[in-house]
């Protein structure tokens, strides 16, 4: 399954952009009906004003009335112990409680404590590549290994154990692949986490998980330590190593935009910002239902129907900012959604920002001349999460 056209239309691009015809939305009717992963019809939000409202209001557009991704046959029992937990399948007041166990882990002050490992773990990943030789894979040598290594120590998940999660976490989100495969490794990935779990409530540790046992092991069930776990072990490797893939990439494709981040490193904040908000590296948003009609870009959305906003579209607005298509590492990208918006604003944003501002930088700087060997790159076009499968690069 190699044809774009087969993809939900918001998931298709043209290696870094998204296709034309997701523009011409953008510009013209700014809504229009697609067909999601899940295989349900949703309206596609396209501009960023519109996308920052539809994420800003969870009491109008709900992330708990989803019902998309759940096992055929499961009786509402197995639903909800396998929603419990996930942040992102709840609403406020619910999400609220949640997510207040988890906050203090995530803050800026707490993420700097993790900055001297965080560099360790970069040295000696760029160690190992340079002992290698070139070329390498970047993906398979650095860009995968490092942010995985991290949420590992961080979660309390052995390390050694990282090649199933990552191959499950990999299919998992891989759109070509069969809905029941899917599901499959849905509850394959959950009994993973809840082995884990049960060996940390038998002995908390100094990890987050052991943690939540030890401070919250009252107020969270079983169940949502499993759920809590699930989802950051996914979402803290999947997004931050696809960001430093297809980020690195990007870069040797704008020598421009490189040569000025290595005269100027002090410029790395504002990168990382424009990076993530040119490259949005999720397609879209979690799918949302209408809970009371209201109208989106002249459009009348009807409770009960469901909505997706385009980031990659919304990111690149004009209306948001000039040049929206380019990348310019010089203005930092206040504002953009890659992050998302509202109560389901990315918790682990500090730390993936943190592991961006050291890896980057220190790869450049270890190796000044790195370039892509091949001029054809391996994009996962069929991944809910976008970036490059691989990336040979040599020195």
């Amino acid at each position: 399954m190699s044809d774009i056209s087969t993809l939900p239309m918001y998931m298709r691009r043209a290696q870094f952009d998204p296709v034309p015809e997701l523009a011409e939305v953008r510009e013209k009717e700014g809504i229009t009906r697609v067909t999601t992963s899940f295989g349900i019809e949703a309206w596609m939000v396209t501009r960023y004003a519109d996308s920052r409202a539809v994420l800003g209001d969870a009491e109008r557009f709900s992330s708990a009335r989803q019902t998309f991704f759940q096992p055929p046959g499961a009786s509402e029992e197995e639903i909800a112990a396998l929603r419990a937990g996930n942040l992102l399948a709840f609403d406020p007041p619910e999400h609220t409680r949640l997510r207040r166990f988890l906050t203090p882990e995530f803050t800026i002050r707490r993420m700097r404590r993790l900055e001297p490992r965080i560099k360790d773990i970069v040295e000696q990943h760029l160690d190992a590549m340079e002992q290698a030789g070139s070329p390498v894979d970047l993906v398979q040598s650095f860009a995968l290994p490092i942010p995985s290594l991290v949420i590992c120590e961080l979660l309390g998940v052995p390390y050694e154990d990282r090649a199933d999660f990552q191959r499950r976490t990999g299919r998992l989100l891989d759109v070509s692949l069969p809905m029941d495969e899917r599901f499959k490794l849905q509850l394959e990935s959950r009994a993973y986490m809840t082995d884990l779990v049960t060996r940390i409530q038998a002995d908390p540790g100094e990890e987050l998980l052991g943690m939540l046992v030890r401070e919250h092991g009252d107020d969270l069930t079983t169940n949502e330590l499993i759920g809590i776990g699930n989802l950051l072990l996914i979402a803290g490797h999947e997004t931050t190593s696809n960001m430093l893939g297809l980020g690195t990439l990007a870069l040797l494709r704008q020598p421009d935009q490189l040569e000025l981040l290595l005269k100027e490193p002090e410029r790395i904040d504002a990168a990382v910002e424009e990076l993530m908000r040119w490259l949005s590296i999720l397609h879209a948003s979690l799918a949302r239902v209408c809970t009371k009609e209201t109208e989106i870009a002249g459009q009348t959305i009807k409770p009960g129907e469901v909505v997706v906003c385009s980031l990659p579209l919304a990111n690149r607005d004009p209306a948001f900012m000039q040049d929206a298509e380019g990348l310019d590492i010089t203005r930092g990208a206040p504002g953009h959604l890659a992050f998302g918006h509202g109560v389901h604003h990315c918790l682990g944003a500090p730390l993936a920002r943190m592991e961006m501002r050291i890896a980057f930088p220190a790869l450049f700087q270890r190796f000044p001349k790195l370039r892509a060997v091949t001029p054809v790159a391996d994009f996962r076009s069929f991944h809910l999460v976008y970036g490059v499968a691989s990336l040979e690069v040599a020195w």
